[in-house]
C-alpha cells in the first residue's frame, strides 16, 4: 500500500486543457492525453483541466473519484479486432461518465496488462487505501469484470465500500450502489470467475494440444536457434550463436565458473575488434 498521501495545497502544478460539452476537448476526443503533475487539486464539473492518472506519491484532495480501468493481457489480444475494451476506450467512457454525473475531482487509476484474478495490481492497491482512509466518495469502472475476477473478494470489497460511504459504479452492469446493489450483481461476480477459469482451462489445453503435436510452445526463440525460413513454426539452429553456446559449455565442463568466462570472452572479443 502506499504511503498516506498529504491533504491538498494551493498548486497551479496541473496542465489546464478548456473541455468542451460531452468532454470533448478542443484538441480532440483525448482525455488520455494525461498531465505528468505531481498535484492535483481537483475540480468540480464543468472541468476546466484534463483527468489525470494517479502517479505513486501524487498530492490530491481530501477527496476524490476513483475512475478505475483495467486491461489483462488476453484482452489485449483481442483488441486486434475489437478495440472497446481498451485502456483509451474505457478512460473516454469513465470521462463522459464523470462530466455527465458531475463526480467531483476525478482521476483514473490503470491497472494495465494484468489479470482480474489478482488483486495485486499497484494502481487498485492505491485506489483502495485512499478508501480505506475514507478519501474515496465515488469508485467508477466499466463493469464488475474490470473491477476483479474473483467473486469472493469482489463481494469483500463491495462491503467495504458499503462501510466506509463510498458509491460504486459499474456502467455496462447498470451497478450504482446509491440506489442500491441488485440482486443479479452476485451472480455476475460469480460468472465473471467463471469465465476467468474457463480462458484459463483453454489456454492451458492450448499449450497441451501444441506440445503433444510437437510444435514450440513459446513465441520467444532461445538463444543459438533461429526462426526457419520455411517453416514459420519451426525454429533451426543458428550456427554463429550455437557456437558460443558450445564453447560456454566446454568452458563448464573444464571447470571454468561463470566470472573467468566473462573475462575470457570479453578480452576475446575486445582482441577481434
Amino acid at each position: 500500500m502506499p504511503e498516506k498521501l498529504l491533504d491538498n495545497p494551493a498548486s497551479d502544478g496541473i496542465m489546464s486543457v478548456p473541455l468542451l460539452a460531452g468532454g470533448v476537448s478542443k484538441e480532440g476526443d483525448d482525455l488520455m492525453k494525461q498531465p505528468t503533475a505531481t498535484t492535483y487539486n481537483g475540480q468540480v464539473a464543468p472541468y476546466h483541466q484534463q483527468i489525470p492518472d494517479y502517479v505513486h506519491g501524487m498530492v490530491l484532495p481530501d477527496w476524490i473519484t476513483v475512475l478505475y480501468c483495467r486491461l489483462s493481457k488476453g484482452d489485449k489480444d483481442k483488441e486486434k479486432e475489437d478495440d472497446s475494451d481498451s485502456i483509451v476506450n474505457q478512460k473516454k467512457m469513465l470521462g463522459r461518465y464523470a462530466i455527465e454525473n458531475h463526480l467531483p475531482n476525478p482521476i483514473f487509476f490503470v491497472g494495465d496488462d494484468v489479470t482480474g484474478t489478482t488483486f495485486k495490481r499497484e494502481d487498485f492497491q492505491a485506489a483502495m487505501s485512499l478508501v480505506e482512509e475514507g478519501r474515496v466518495k465515488n469508485f467508477v469502472t466499466k463493469d464488475m469484470s474490470r473491477f476483479g475476477r474473483d467473486y469472493i473478494r469482489v463481494g469483500l470489497f463491495m462491503e467495504i465500500f458499503q462501510d466506509m460511504d463510498v458509491r460504486l459504479v459499474a456502467i455496462y452492469d447498470n451497478v450504482d450502489s446509491a440506489r442500491g446493489i441488485d440482486d443479479m450483481t452476485p451472480f455476475r461476480n460469480v460468472m465473471n470467475e467463471l469465465y476467468a477459469r474457463d480462458c484459463s482451462k483453454k489456454i492451458r489445453a492450448v499449450f497441451r494440444a501444441k506440445g503433444l503435436a510437437g510444435e514450440h510452445t513459446t513465441t520467444n526463440i532461445p538463444y543459438g536457434y533461429k526462426r526457419d525460413p520455411k517453416n514459420p513454426k519451426g525454429w533451426v539452429i543458428d550456427e554463429e550463436a550455437a557456437e558460443i553456446v558450445r564453447q560456454i559449455y566446454r568452458w563448464c565442463l573444464a571447470g571454468m565458473d561463470c566470472k573467468k568466462q566473462l573475462r575470457f570472452s570479453t578480452a576475446k572479443r575486445k582482441a577481434k575488434e
